[in-house]
C-alpha cells in the first residue's frame, strides 16, 4: 500500500476528544493571563467581567464550530471548513497560517514551561543574546537555560505524538484528568486556606481607573487565549471515533466545563491577593516576577509551596501543548493531501498512521520561534491569527447551509443565524482593539499570514496537475 492510499486509525475516543478540548484550553493563559487581564481593565470585578464576556464568547465559537464539525469530519478542520465555503485561497492561507502561527502556539507552551521551572529555581542568565532593529522595532533574540529547556520539551511531545494517535490520546486523557484535579485544588486553598485571603481584596483599590472600551477589549483579548483551544479538536476529526457524534459533545460540552473552572480560579486569585500583587505578576510588564497562580498558592502554602505549584502549572502546560501538537500538525497534512502544501507533509508513517513529517517539521519551527519573543508577543500572534480567521470560519455556517442544504447535520447551531454573526462580530472588534493595543504584534501577523500569497500559484498549478493525474483527495472522500 502506497503512503498515499493510507488512512489515519480512528482512534480517538470520545473521553480522547473531551480530554483534547479541556486539556488544550486549560494550559498557561489560566495561570498567567489574569495580570495582563487585571492590568488592562484596573479592577476584580472588571477582571471578573472579562473572563465572563471571554467565556461567553468563547462558547458562541465552540457551538459553531461543533455543527461544522460534525457537517465535515475530516482532518483539517478550520481548512476544510474555508475550503468548503470558499474556496481554496482563504483555506490555503488558513494552512499556511496554521504551520506558521501554529508553531507561535507551540513555543509559548515552550516559554511557559521555563516560566514555571524558573519559579521553583532561577535559571542562569542568557548565554547569547541579540537585539536586531528592523524596520524601526527591536526583535530580541536569546539562548539560555530557559531556551534550552523549551526546546527539549517540544522534542519530547514531538516524539510522543509520532508513536501514534492512540498514545497522543491517552497522554492527554492523563494529564487533563491531572490538571482539572489541580485547578480546583487550588482554587479550594485559595478560598478556604489563604492567610491573605479577605473579601476586601475583590473591592475595586482607591483611585483605580478601568481602561474604558479599549481597555476592555485587551483585557478580552488576552482572556481568549486562555479560552482558545475548541478549534483544535476538529483538525484532528479523521481520527476521532463516530466524529457526527463525538465531535459537538466534546467540544461543547468541553467548553463549558473549562468556563466553570475558570471562573473559580480567578475568584480565588482576586479573594487571595490584594489586586496590586494580580497586576504585578509575571507578563511583558514583569517579566521576572512569580505567576500569578504562584502567589495565589503561595498565601495558603508558604515559600515551600513553589515546587508543588510548578508541578501543578507544568503538567497543564505540557498537557496543552501534547494537544496542540498532536491537532495542528493535521492542518498542513490535509492541505498537502489536496495539493495546497508540500507533499512530504501529506504522508502518513506505515506503521503509526500519523503525519510524521508534518508533526516533526512543526515542532521544529515551534522550537526555533521559541529562542525569541516573550509569552505574551507569542500569544498575542496566536490570537490574532485564531481572530482573523474565526470571522469567515463562524459565517461559514450560514454559507454552507446554503450551500449543502440537504448535508446531514447531526448538530446545528442553537440560535441560527444570530449565534455565528455574534460570534463574528465579537471578532472584528477583538481584530481592531489588537491593532490598536498591540499593533507590533498584530501586523506582524497580518504580514505573515499574506505572505502565503505568493506561494499559493506554485500549489494550485501542482493541484490541478494531480486532480488530472488522480491522485489528489477530496475533503468529500478523505477519511
Amino acid at each position: 500500500m502506497s503512503t498515499q492510499d493510507l488512512q489515519p486509525r480512528r482512534d480517538l475516543t470520545l473521553t480522547h476528544a473531551t480530554s483534547l478540548v479541556v486539556g488544550i484550553i486549560i494550559g498557561t493563559g489560566i495561570f498567567l493571563k489574569s495580570a495582563t487581564v487585571a492590568q488592562a481593565v484596573g479592577t476584580p470585578a472588571l477582571v471578573l467581567a472579562a473572563w465572563v464576556a471571554a467565556g461567553l464568547v468563547a462558547m458562541l465559537g465552540a457551538l459553531c464550530f461543533a455543527e461544522l464539525g460534525a457537517l465535515l469530519p475530516h482532518a483539517g478542520g478550520e481548512y476544510i471548513y474555508l475550503s468548503r465555503a470558499y474556496g481554496e485561497i482563504p483555506a490555503f492561507l488558513f494552512a499556511c497560517n496554521a504551520f506558521v502561527l501554529g508553531g507561535a502556539a507551540v513555543a509559548a507552551y515552550g516559554a511557559a514551561v521555563a516560566i514555571f521551572v524558573s519559579d521553583i529555581h532561577p535559571l542562569p542568565s542568557e548565554w547569547v543574546a541579540r537585539t536586531f532593529h528592523v524596520f524601526g522595532s527591536d526583535y530580541h533574540f536569546a539562548f539560555g537555560a530557559r531556551q534550552l529547556l523549551a526546546v527539549i520539551v517540544i522534542a519530547l511531545f514531538a516524539a510522543i505524538n509520532c508513536a501514534g494517535v492512540m498514545l497522543g490520546g491517552r497522554v492527554q486523557t492523563l494529564l487533563t484528568a491531572a490538571k482539572v484535579v489541580a485547578i480546583i485544588g487550588v482554587a479550594a486553598g485559595a478560598l478556604l486556606f489563604s492567610r491573605t485571603g479577605s473579601v476586601a481584596n475583590l473591592a475595586a483599590p482607591e483611585g483605580a481607573g478601568n481602561g474604558g472600551v479599549v481597555g476592555f477589549g485587551a483585557a478580552l483579548f488576552s482572556a481568549l487565549w486562555a479560552y482558545s483551544g475548541w478549534q483544535f479538536l476538529p483538525m484532528a476529526a479523521g481520527e476521532v471515533h463516530e466524529p457526527q457524534r463525538n465531535l459537538p459533545r466534546a467540544i461543547v460540552g468541553g467548553s463549558l466545563l473549562v468556563l466553570g473552572l475558570y471562573l473559580l480560579i480567578n475568584t480565588a486569585y482576586l479573594y487571595a491577593l490584594p489586586f496590586w500583587e494580580v497586576t504585578s505578576a509575571n507578563s511583558t510588564a514583569y517579566p521576572e516576577s512569580p505567576s500569578v497562580a504562584t502567589r495565589a498558592v503561595q498565601t495558603f502554602l508558604g515559600g515551600r509551596a513553589a515546587p508543588i505549584a510548578a508541578l501543578i502549572f507544568l503538567i497543564s502546560t505540557i498537557g496543552s501543548m501534547n494537544g496542540v501538537i498532536l491537532s495542528a500538525a493535521r492542518v498542513p497534512y490535509a492541505a498537502a493531501r489536496d495539493g495546497l502544501f508540500f507533499e512530504r507533509f501529506g504522508r502518513l508513517s506505515p506503521v503509526s498512521r500519523v503525519p510524521v513529517t508534518s508533526l516533526l517539521l512543526l515542532s521544529l519551527w515551534g522550537a526555533l520561534l521559541a529562542l525569541s519573543g516573550t509569552f505574551d508577543q507569542l500569544t498575542n500572534m496566536a490570537v490574532m491569527s485564531y481572530a482573523l480567521f474565526w470571522i469567515p470560519v463562524a459565517l461559514a455556517v450560514a454559507v454552507l447551509r446554503r450551500k449543502l442544504p440537504d448535508a446531514p447535520r447531526p448538530y446545528r447551531v442553537p440560535g441560527y443565524p444570530w449565534v455565528p454573526l455574534a460570534f463574528a462580530a465579537v471578532m472584528v472588534w477583538i481584530v481592531v482593539s489588537a491593532l490598536r493595543s498591540a499593533p507590533r504584534e498584530s501586523l506582524a501577523t497580518i504580514v505573515l499570514i499574506l505572505l502565503g500569497l505568493p506561494l499559493y500559484p506554485l500549489f494550485s498549478r501542482r493541484r490541478a496537475q494531480q486532480r488530472v493525474s488522480g491522485l489528489t483527495s477530496t475533503p468529500a472522500s478523505r477519511a
